[in-house]
């Protein structure tokens, strides 16, 4: 339409150039390099993950996302990067932290990469919980210290030890509290869910995102459309590019990059059955098992396995806004929104 402008208003004419909406990623992992896996890791000190971060965050930036909803982080990491960011110390985007991600003991969301004798002597890891109660403590204690979304692990995973993705590890029961609790808080949960089972139980619950989704089956997509509160799919279908190419030299284990290679095609077949079959979908790309400035490039395999190039453009700005419950503040050019 024809925009008259007023004599105090700076007009920008871009030429051919497309403007469009801070992007969103709705699943990263501020503090975690790509470029070192498995045992890697016990090379650095503790804190030395939440200065990857602040490099992490700015590419992120570059890459044209201005918000991101980082689900784990070690040493909450994630939440003192957001207030650094806020109170002017460091350059990035806007930051949705889960602090530390739920799970069960030994788990994907637990430390399964040490022996007995160098686990945490005074109790369970941050975050493990192996009941409703235990898990609404753990939804409390999160949002206690910065939380402003709760991340759970409802299946094994890719890139932990001793766990397959297929997995169900906490129950529709312990789901449910969660769900329950974080909602009473205000606050809205994000679900690692890579086996059908698992997908199942978490939309049954009332989780409010399902990350993954890579086995989900044909009853898991039905349940998504058809439930009334909305669900939204994020599904990380570009990583296994870098992981398969670069993993091995980085450190990944051997037994993670076969867990990858065995799901990775079945995960974007049903990325596009899910688009197909109408399920609300968002854009998360999983940074930090490929490099935070690289996600822009799975708004190509978003489009090559079903959606259109508007479709992957919202789901990384309208429909992640609307997962975010913050909807008024992004995800759309328009007075009062933020970039």
């Amino acid at each position: 339409r024809t925009v008259r402008w007023g004599s105090n208003v700076k007009h920008i004419d871009l030429g051919d150039k497309t403007l469009l909406p801070g992007l969103i990623d709705m699943h990263v992992h501020l503090d975690g390099p790509a470029d070192i896996g498995g045992y890697r890791g016990l090379e650095f000190t503790d804190s030395f993950w939440g200065m990857t971060a602040v490099k992490n965050a700015n590419d992120m930036l570059g890459a044209g996302f201005t918000t991101v909803r980082n689900v784990g982080s070690s040493d909450r990491n994630d939440i003192g990067l957001k207030q650094a960011i806020d109170a002017g110390y460091a350059t990035g985007p806007r930051i949705v932290p889960a602090g530390y991600a739920l799970g069960a003991t030994g788990g994907h969301c637990d430390s399964t990469f040490l022996p007995p004798s160098l686990e945490k002597k005074d109790g369970k890891e941050e975050g493990i919980g192996d009941t409703p109660e235990e898990l609404r403590y753990q939804v409390r204690r999160q949002r206690k210290y910065g939380a402003e979304v709760i991340k759970v692990c409802a299946t094994g995973g890719v890139f932990s030890r001793n766990t397959e993705p297929g997995q169900l590890q906490v129950s529709e029961k312990e789901l449910a509290a969660i769900a329950d609790e974080a909602h009473q808080w205000g606050l809205r949960v994000a679900a690692h869910a890579h086996g059908a089972t698992g997908i199942r139980a978490a939309i049954a619950a009332g989780i409010d995102t399902i990350e993954h989704v890579s086995l989900v089956d044909d009853e898991g997509i039905r349940m998504a459309v058809a439930r009334k509160q909305p669900v939204w799919f994020s599904m990380d279908i570009y990583n296994t590019e870098y992981t398969q190419a670069e993993g091995a030299k980085n450190g990944v284990l051997e037994d993670n990059l076969r867990k990858d290679r065995e799901i990775a095609q079945i995960q974007r077949d049903n990325f596009r059955k899910a688009v197909k079959a109408g399920v609300r979908m968002v854009f998360g790309s999983d940074a930090g098992v490929m490099p935070h400035g690289q996600v822009g490039g799975q708004f190509r395999v978003m489009v090559e396995y079903g959606m259109t190039p508007l479709q992957a453009i919202q789901a990384a700005t309208k429909n992640a806004a609307e997962a975010l419950g913050r909807e008024k503040d992004v995800g759309a050019i328009a007075v009062g929104r933020y970039a």
